[in-house]
Formats: C-alpha cells, sequence, structure tokens
C-alpha cells in the first residue's frame, strides 16, 4: 500500500509543469561625455526608475573627462541609495574616467575597467583653472589656510569617505585628489582600485557571476552570466535639460533673448522678436543657474550689449561702441566659473558673435557721422541756404515763395518783385532773406 501510494506521487509530480529559470536583467547607463546637469537627471531618474524592477544589477559605463561638482554628486547620491548593486565600467578601450568620474567609480558597488583606460586626476579646479591649496608663501612665513584649501580637504575627505565605504584604498583615494594622480587600468588592478578587469560587458557579467555583494544591508548574490542587457535611455526632458544647459547653446539663448527683448522695445508691434527674446531669456536663466557663473562676468557682457546698444541710439562716435565691445568679449570670457572640459564658452564662438557686434556698432557709428555730416532738411535749420523768389516787397519788408510756401521775409537790402533770395535766417513765420548773386557777380 505504501509502495502504491508513493507511486502514485512521483507520477502527479513528473506531470506539474516546471517553469524554466529566467535570468533578470542588466539595466546599462552610458555616461558619454562631460557630467553636467542634463547627464545627472538622466542617471539619477534610470536608477530610481530601477528601483522595483525585477533585474540582476545596474551597469554604469562611463567615458568622461569630469564634470560638475553639484552633477557628480546628485548621480552618487543616487548610487547610493539604490538597492540594487551598481557595477562601474569604464569602457571602451581608450576611455577615461578622470575627475568626477573616479568619484563616482569609488561609489559603486563594483568597480571594472576595459583594458587601455585610465582613472585619477581628481583635484578639483578653482576660479581661474589651477588646483586649489597651492598659493605661495615666503620662507619661514606660517600659511594660512583659504578657501582653495577648504574645497580641497572637503573633496579628499568625501573621497575617502566612498573608498572606504567600498573597501578600496583610501592612500590611492587621496592621492587622486591631493596629487592629481592617474593610474591604468593593470595599475587600478593591482592596487585594488577596482575588482576587475574585462575586455567586454559580457566578460564583465561573467566574471561578476556569483559574487555576494552588500548592498544597504542586504547580500546579492550576482546571477548576470545569462542576463540580458536593458539599455535606459534618456526621456527627452533630459535630452532638453542637456541641450539649454550645454554653455555654448545658454549663451547664444542669453544673446538672442536681449537682443530681441531690444528689438522689440525699439519697435513695438512686432511681436515675434519680443517672444522670441522672452522665451530664449528664460531658458538662459534656467541654464545658467544650473552652471557655474561668475556673477562678475555676467555683469560685464550685460554691460557691453547695453553700451553697444546706447551706440545705435544716442551715437558718441565710437566710444560706447568700442567700450561695449571690450565690456562684451571680457565677460564672456569669464562668464562660467570653470576650467572643466565641456563646461565653457568656446572663444571662436565668443570671437564670431564679437565681430558681428563689432560690425554692426561701425555701422552705427558710420551712420551717425553721415548724419551729422548731413545739412538739416527739418525744421529751422532746414530753411538755411534755400532759394525763393519776391512776389511783392516794400522797404525792407515783403513775401516770397519757397518750397511752395508763402511766406513773410525781411531784408537789410531793398528788393524787386521777382527777383531770387536766399533764406540767411529764420524767426518764427517771418524769413530773413538776401538777393542771389547772377552770373559772373559776386555778393
Amino acid at each position: 500500500m505504501k509502495k502504491t501510494l508513493m507511486f502514485l506521487i512521483l507520477m502527479a509530480f513528473c506531470f506539474v509543469p516546471v517553469r524554466a529559470a529566467i535570468t533578470a536583467p542588466v539595466v546599462q547607463i552610458s555616461i558619454d561625455g562631460p557630467i553636467g546637469p542634463g547627464v545627472s537627471s538622466f542617471v539619477a531618474g534610470a536608477i530610481e526608475a530601477s528601483e522595483g524592477r525585477d533585474i540582476a544589477a545596474i551597469l554604469l559605463t562611463l567615458d568622461t573627462p569630469g564634470g560638475l561638482d553639484s552633477s557628480m554628486r546628485e548621480i552618487i547620491q543616487a548610487i547610493l541609495e539604490s538597492n540594487t548593486p551598481v557595477i562601474c565600467y569604464v569602457a571602451p578601450s581608450g576611455a577615461r574616467a578622470a575627475s568626477a568620474g573616479t568619484y563616482i567609480l569609488m561609489a559603486c558597488h563594483i568597480a571594472a575597467m576595459s583594458p587601455g583606460t585610465t582613472i585619477g586626476a581628481a583635484t578639483p579646479v578653482t576660479i581661474g583653472g589651477g588646483s586649489p591649496g597651492g598659493g605661495q608663501q615666503n620662507e619661514g612665513e606660517q600659511r594660512h589656510p583659504d578657501m582653495g584649501d577648504k574645497v580641497l580637504n572637503d573633496s579628499s575627505a568625501y573621497m575617502r569617505g566612498l573608498a572606504e565605504m567600498r573597501n578600496r584604498p583610501v592612500d590611492w583615494a587621496d592621492r587622486f585628489v591631493r596629487e592629481a594622480a592617474s593610474v591604468s587600468d593593470s595599475e587600478a588592478l593591482e592596487h585594488g582600485i577596482i575588482e576587475y578587469q574585462a575586455a567586454s560587458v559580457r566578460a564583465l557579467l561573467t566574471a561578476i557571476d556569483g559574487r555576494e555583494v552588500t548592498v544597504r544591508g542586504t547580500v546579492w548574490t550576482l546571477n548576470t552570466a545569462a542576463s540580458e542587457i536593458a539599455r535606459a535611455e534618456p526621456t527627452w526632458r533630459d535630452e532638453f535639460l542637456a541641450v539649454i544647459t550645454d554653455p555654448n547653446i545658454a549663451y547664444i539663448l542669453l544673446l538672442l533673448g536681449i537682443y530681441g527683448l531690444i528689438f522689440e522695445f525699439a519697435n513695438p508691434g512686432f511681436i515675434l522678436p519680443g517672444v522670441v527674446g522672452a522665451v530664449s531669456l528664460i531658458l538662459a536663466l534656467y541654464a545658467l543657474q544650473a552652471l557655474p557663473v561668475n556673477y562678475a562676468g555676467l555683469a560685464l557682457l550685460l554691460l557691453g550689449l547695453a553700451l553697444i546698444t546706447a551706440e545705435a541710439f544716442v551715437p558718441s562716435f565710437g566710444v560706447l561702441g568700442i567700450g561695449g565691445i571690450a565690456a562684451f568679449v571680457i565677460g564672456s570670457i569669464m562668464l562660467l566659473d570653470t576650467d572643466v572640459p565641456g563646461f565653457e564658452v568656446s572663444p571662436q564662438l565668443i570671437g564670431s558673435i564679437a565681430a558681428v557686434t563689432s560690425v554692426l556698432a561701425l555701422l552705427f557709428i558710420t551712420m551717425a557721422v553721415r548724419a551729422w555730416r548731413r545739412p538739416a532738411v527739418s525744421g529751422s535749420e532746414g530753411m538755411i541756404g534755400i532759394s525763393g523768389t519776391v512776389l511783392d516787397w516794400q522797404e525792407r519788408n515783403g513775401h516770397v515763395r519757397t518750397h511752395g510756401e508763402v511766406w513773410a521775409a525781411t531784408s537789410a537790402e531793398p528788393l524787386k518783385k521777382g527777383i531770387e533770395v536766399q533764406v540767411t535766417a529764420r524767426n518764427g513765420l517771418i524769413l530773413e532773406v538776401e538777393s542771389q548773386p547772377r552770373d559772373g557777380e559776386q555778393k
């Protein structure tokens, strides 16, 4: 009886459908280029969107020269708050994770590099370029910490804290910041800065398969060898933010906005320049608040535009125009307070716009000089020098016809009806005239 019951149980199990094991996918997020507000919005949003999904891990591929500190910290915060393991992979061959990229690599649960890649050079850049804490001091003079030292120490502590969290060498983390050290993929693997060296994404996912990772107190056993790769794509908002926060685009939007409003105020009723100018200016201000703006540079740029515009309305024969162009160029160069690659206004763009502005200013100056030299054609001054014909005359007073009108006139000499006269002055509605000399005669 027992054997029969066991046989029936075994037969029942044979007919139960068996579901094949499905490996969860790996979400791949790519950073390719400078790290700015658009990139940080995309990466943080993609990591947040991955929460609650059945995925094996998040793969963050890096190829960046660095980026803005605020954007970098937003990405790192998203990594640290992630409930899913985040794997950083510097790829493809020839790529680098410099400056901000090194901080991001240190924050990830697993770090890997492709052959021929580098990381490091994470010293923060101060105003005007250079490294913080590099001030000169005389021999025997005690050096007091300045703002550069504060920035350097803060960055070093941040990098060391990330290295300690992920059990990576703290001394190298400090050297990346204080000495701007850089290492290759093989050196990073040798010193324990990264855990893997892999030639491809698939090779990396195979290598880390079965590895245990602690994520916010929970131990994960990675199952990635057969995982499919699901690429995260930026939303339209991320792409739009990346476009308008490009320093060159923000610069053009700012100029377009100011010139559009100036044109609308000078020519009320056109509407289109005013609408385009207002929208462009709002977009430019939104972009600039997300970028490290030097407000002295912005003030100089606006002053330059104001002086150039004033040249068109209050001709100064070049004084306002030349001063405005100088202020405009200097302000444009100073506008963004960073030397991070990819986050400076192109010198070619500044030169091109300055050249066009100079041509416009020269045109205004030329028109002003011509207007100054041209004789008056209206008002009291416009009557001086014109000719007329005497209609009637008695002693020193009479009437003359000039410009198709009849005017009362007076003269210091006796005149006769029908002779040609020339206006020498105007007193209200009375003209002062004198006879015109005939051909061959001198007055």
